[in-house]
């Protein structure tokens, strides 16, 4: 009999290991739940990673969270967190969804939106389904443009980070932002 590790991250090489879990439609009948409903459930609950008393100036704290969002997309999703002069969360917004390789982020949509919520500073994110977290050129150099457009109107960008289904990349620990 294998042995099943229940405090391991899910991951493809395990995801069929362990207990089966089901969900419930609107008639009230079980069955067995798909990765899209593991995924969508696991946006969900999400939420209660950013409550009211989460600093999100924790990098752990917030690369987790992106990760539960961000991670299992077929296909990139930029995301910024809005966040108030202590830190906390106004909102998040998904504000771009693209391709596999590639999604549209406009800094003057971030920069308007940050504006609009009176926000003190961000934290972008944006997941590469390719699963690997090394950033390359296009999101460096999205990177500093978006600090920039955002020091103009005094909001700081505290970092952007890149999310797979197993590892982040913060670029303001590597000193990228």
């Amino acid at each position: 009999m294998e042995h099943v590790n229940e405090n391991a991250a899910l991951g493809y090489d395990n995801m069929n290991a362990g207990q089966t879990l089901y969900v419930r439609s609107t008639s009230g009948r079980y069955r067995t739940a798909t990765d899209s409903h593991v995924l969508a459930a696991a946006r969900i609950a999400a939420k209660s990673l950013i409550g009211d008393r989460l600093d999100m100036g924790n990098p752990n704290a917030v690369k987790r969270y992106f990760q539960a969002k961000l991670s299992g997309m077929g296909h990139e999703v930029a995301a910024v967190l809005y966040l108030n002069s202590q830190f906390k969360v106004i909102r998040y917004m998904e504000m771009s969804h693209g391709t596999l390789t590639q999604a549209s982020v406009y800094p003057r949509e971030i920069v308007k939106t940050g504006l609009r919520l009176d926000a003190a500073a961000i934290i972008m994110s944006h997941n590469h389904p390719s699963g690997i977290a090394e950033p390359c050129e296009a999101d460096l150099a999205l990177t500093r443009h978006l600090k920039h457009a955002l020091a103009l109107v005094d909001v700081r960008l505290l970092d952007h980070i890149i999310v797979t289904g197993q590892n982040t990349t913060s670029l303001a620990e590597r000193g990228q932002v």
